[in-house]
């Protein structure tokens, strides 16, 4: 079947996102968790796909192919630097995650810094800023406070 012909499809699943398919290629694949807008254009260009073309028009044989893709980065000549982690700390591995397994990482990291009492664990422990934000004025929890104003 050539472009032309296949049926438009309104929403797309791919990597257990579901995409609207009147969305452009590189814009809908940057909807899934951990594939950002650089890095859905460098699929697109290896897979040699249109990143402007519409979602929806996507053949089942590219669907599979942008999920692998996706999934195994370094098969496509897709360079690491582009990768959302790299160098793991248990494998050592510069490894692409998207979805569950980005958040399942994440929180294992946090666990981890929180376990060894890191700086950085200490303040996720407290619940404070992390990455050296201020504090005095931001941040804040409970009812607001106001100032009692003269009768």
């Amino acid at each position: 079947m050539s472009r032309a012909q296949t049926e438009f499809r309104h929403i797309v699943r791919i990597a257990a996102t579901d995409i609207p398919g009147d969305l452009p290629l590189a814009e809908g694949l940057a909807k899934i968790k951990g594939v950002g807008y650089n890095f859905a254009v460098a699929v697109c260009r290896m897979l040699g796909l249109d990143p402007r073309m519409k979602l929806g028009f996507l053949t089942d044989a590219e669907v599979t192919k942008i999920e692998d893709a996706i999934k195994n980065p370094a098969k496509y000549k897709i360079p690491s630097w582009m990768f959302n982690r790299r160098k793991d700390y248990e494998t050592g591995l510069d490894m692409h995650l998207v979805g569950a397994d980005l958040i399942y990482y994440a929180r294992q990291d946090i666990e981890r810094e929180k376990r060894i009492k890191s700086w950085r664990g200490i303040r996720h422990a407290l619940g404070y800023k992390v990455r050296g934000q201020r504090t005095h004025t931001t941040g804040r929890i409970g009812p607001t406070v106001g100032v009692a104003r003269r009768r």
